[in-house]
């Protein structure tokens, strides 16, 4: 995988907030353990301005909006806003099936099971919300809006498996990648050629962040889709709608 510049991927900068398009396949902060790769947004940032901070997180595979702060106090500034769920965030999905969601709230609690992985616990999970409005239908996927109000791990991702919803190419929530052979009528695959999925990772993009600068000011950062995200919308169009 190509590494990209960090002065690239920057959306927004001012004298203490950083936003970047964050590329799939790279870590928010640095992974533990082995196997981990030494490149992460964080140590990107910090190459960029000294006393880098992430102030939120996104999941490896998930591109999209993330806040990275230049000092301190704009951290805590961020920070604080999260706390209070002042922070306004938009993603896009793309799901398996054809959904009909009009401001559907889902608020199952989520239960951090470790090791990565999640789960919906009335019991014992914490409290955990999401909007979702369907913005297109496809014949067998539907582009979603999700908005989730608290940021718990893998919220989106799982809140969607309750609906028989999961993200395409989600595996860990049962949702299937997209093949090309599956929508387009007539496709061949040469002899001895193995079919890959259109998206090498689930389909999920940190589409919009709305927060406030330091001086008070809301920003509305809006991410572009990156190529793979884009690149299925475009082949879904082709031959699934």
């Amino acid at each position: 995988m190509k590494i990209p510049k960090f002065a690239d991927l920057i959306l927004f900068e001012d004298d203490d907030l950083i936003v970047i398009n964050k590329p799939a396949f790279i870590s928010s902060l640095d992974e533990r353990g082995e196997g981990s790769s030494d490149i992460s947004i964080l140590r990107m940032a910090k190459a960029y301005a000294d006393d880098a901070q992430i102030c939120h997180r996104l999941d490896k595979e998930t591109s999209g909006s993330l806040i990275i702060a230049k000092n301190p106090e704009a951290y805590r500034h961020v920070s604080m806003q999260f706390e209070k769920r002042q922070v306004n965030k938009v993603y896009h999905a793309v799901i398996d099936g054809t959904h009909v969601f009009d401001n559907l709230l889902v608020d199952l609690p989520i239960l951090n099971v470790g090791k990565g992985t999640v789960t919906i616990s009335r019991q014992e999970g914490k409290r955990a919300e999401t909007w979702f409005q369907s913005l297109k239908f496809f014949k067998h996927y539907t582009l979603v809006e999700c908005r989730p109000v608290t940021g718990r791990m893998h919220q989106i991702r799982i809140h969607l498996a309750t609906q028989r919803a999961s993200i395409a190419g989600d595996e860990m929530y049962k949702g299937k990648p997209v093949f090309l052979s599956a929508i387009k009528r007539k496709y061949h695959l040469g002899k001895e050629q193995e079919e890959l999925p259109i998206m090498k990772r689930f389909a999920l993009h940190a589409y919009q962040v709305t927060f406030k600068v330091l001086n008070g000011t809301d920003v509305t950062i809006h991410a572009p889709y990156p190529k793979d995200f884009e690149t299925l919308l475009k082949l879904l169009e082709k031959f699934d709608s």
